[in-house]
This record gives structure tokens, C-alpha cells and sequence, in this order.
């Protein structure tokens, strides 16, 4: 399809006139082909047959890289913290298992949902919600994204949830979904700040965040961690929110918003004098450079899922996968 501006007279156009044509959405070519400006047009992120597709490819290239412990085969179908979290977990299994994953069973993912935003610009993303046959009755959370219309849909964030946690989403009449801006102010905490404020909390508690399994229950175990006789144990936690970990927000029904944000978060232990830092899985091994004497320090990347409540309140931390990256003995 030619990108000639068309017949001569549209060329003698004044400035005033050239300019507008700039900024229209649609540009009619010589052909008389109708060029979409995605950047500028507010389109649904993917039609939901592209959806059902990019989740089917995903999912067999999900199970190969996992039977062959290759993080090769699926690096073209994940992205962000997923392709942090579950690229390592098969750098270490590769490892340890050469031959590839003596334990494979096949992901199958059923009952796809498919929840698709209306938005101008990229990246464009949508959420796929669909039961797996592992991880019992729990739903699958996957959040697809993109960065241009030559590129492939990849996974930026994995979750599981409870059924009864999946919130209800604001569409149109058409079945369209609302995206949440990073930046919006009618939500407790503007998405963009939510790693931040996630990673502040956890390190002193203070923050919107509702007691949890994610909050409360997790600074409880840290704690304990810290009290163990004869080992340290000292925690830092990081936002990450540039990129592929950008935080992506869907609105719900009731006006709140389902947003996916990334943090990372570091655990050294140290041994007290005479004493040794407990001997690590084959896993964490896997993943440490250095020789581990009087202290390991590991790198953990997480993705949460919580609901972000319209005008004030706590956010509730509905899900979070952390996966280890990386480690360094001393």
C-alpha cells in the first residue's frame, strides 16, 4: 500500500491546512487505503481473536521452554518481571537438570476471559483470566503487552488469584475495557506510585496498605527472620517502574482500579563470627557467584496485583509472584 500523499491538488494545500492534516487520526493514501495512526488513535489494544491467539502461543511456548529447562524457546513470549522471574527459574533447573524438566506436565490454560482497553499510544496490553490445572482453583492472571504493531505479545505479569478476587471491569457497549493512567488521581494511589510506596511500606510500615498475606503477614515473617540467633538477616526493597515493569491499571466496575506493578527486593544474611550462613537449595545455587563464607546476599523480583480503591483508602495486595534472579556468596 503506497504512502503517497495523493492527487496533486491535495499538495497545494496552505500551511494552515497542512498542519491540520498532521494531527487527523486518519490519512487517506493514493491508493485509497486508510492508514490507522495508532499513537494518536484510541483503538481496542487487540481484536480478541489476536488475543486468544497470542495466549495460545504464549502457552506452547511456555511448555516447551519449561520441558526443556531452555529459556530460549519462550524468550520471544515474555517480557518485564515474568521474564525475570521465570527466566531464572529455568537458568537454575537447566542447571541442575541438563537434560531438561524430569517433572514437565504441561500448562493448560481453559475458560480464557479476555479483558481488552480501549487507549491511544503504546504500549498497548490486555489481561487474559483463565483457569489452569495447576495451582488448584486459582485463576491465572496473565497481562500481555506490546510496544508497536511489528512487534510480538509478550507476558510482562503472572499472577494467581483467588476466583472470588478477580474483580468485575468497566466496559463499553461494545465489550471494551477502560485503562487506568499512571499517573491518574481519582484512585487511593496513582499507579506510578505504587511500587514506591509498596517498597516503603515493607521496609518501615507506613503506607495505605490493607493487613494481608503481602503486607502485614509478610513484615511478621521478616522480623522473625531478623531474630534468629547468630545470622542477620537484613532486607531492601526497590520500585521498579520503567519499561517493560511500568505498572498497567484496568478500571473495575465500582470505579476502583486492578493494577499489576513490579518491585525487587534484596535478603542478606550474614553469619556471626564462628558461625555459617545456612547451606542454600540446589536452586539458589545455581544462581550465586562467589563462594558463599560469611554471608549470601539474594535478589528477588516481584509482581503484585492489587486493587487500588477509587478516591481514598488501602490498597489490598490481591496476589504477588517473587521468583529469585540472582545471588552473591561472600
Amino acid at each position: 500500500m503506497s504512502r503517497d500523499r495523493g492527487p496533486r491538488r491535495l499538495r497545494r494545500l496552505d500551511r494552515s491546512a497542512l498542519i491540520a492534516a498532521s494531527v487527523t487520526a486518519l490519512s487517506v493514501t493514493a491508493s485509497g487505503c486508510v492508514v490507522v495512526h495508532g499513537e494518536r488513535e484510541v483503538l481496542p489494544a487487540a481484536t480478541r481473536a489476536e488475543a486468544a491467539k497470542a495466549l495460545r502461543q504464549f502457552t506452547a511456548a511456555y511448555n516447551r521452554a519449561d520441558k526443556a529447562y531452555d529459556r530460549s524457546l519462550d524468550a520471544g513470549h515474555v517480557t518485564g518481571a515474568l521474564a525475570d522471574i521465570d527466566g531464572a527459574r529455568l537458568k537454575a533447573g537447566r542447571a541442575n537438570h541438563p537434560g531438561g524438566n524430569p517433572a514437565h506436565t504441561p500448562l493448560r490454560l481453559t475458560d480464557a476471559r479476555f479483558t481488552i482497553p480501549k487507549k491511544a499510544g503504546w504500549p498497548r496490553w490486555f489481561l487474559a483470566d483463565a483457569r489452569g490445572n495447576k495451582g488448584g482453583d486459582a485463576r491465572w492472571l496473565l497481562v500481555f503487552t506490546r510496544g508497536g504493531t511489528d512487534e510480538p505479545w509478550e507476558v510482562a505479569y503472572l499472577t494467581l488469584l483467588d476466583p472470588a478476587d478477580v474483580p468485575e471491569f468497566e466496559t463499553d457497549k461494545d465489550g471494551w475495557a477502560e485503562a487506568v493512567d499512571a499517573n491518574s488521581t481519582d484512585v487511593a494511589v496513582a499507579p506510578d506510585r505504587l511500587s514506591g510506596d509498596y517498597a516503603t511500606y515493607l521496609k518501615d510500615g507506613e503506607g495505605s496498605f490493607a493487613a494481608g498475606a503481602h503486607t502485614t503477614v509478610w513484615r511478621q515473617l521478616r522480623k522473625k527472620e531478623a531474630a534468629k540467633p547468630g545470622l542477620a538477616t537484613q532486607y531492601i526493597d526497590e520500585p521498579l517502574t520503567n519499561g517493560d515493569y511500568a505498572p498497567l491499571g484496568l478500571r473495575t466496575a465500582d470505579g476502583d482500579a486492578l493494577v499489576f506493578f513490579t518491585t525487587r527486593h534484596y535478603q542478606k544474611q550474614t553469619a556471626a563470627a564462628g558461625a555459617t550462613v545456612p547451606t542454600p537449595n540446589k536452586s539458589v545455587l545455581a544462581l550465586t557467584t562467589g563462594e558463599i563464607k560469611q554471608s549470601l546476599t539474594m535478589e528477588f523480583v516481584s509482581n503484585q496485583a492489587a486493587l487500588d480503591p477509587k478516591g481514598s483508602g488501602d490498597v489490598a495486595i490481591l496476589g504477588r509472584v517473587q521468583g529469585l534472579t540472582s545471588a552473591q556468596g561472600e
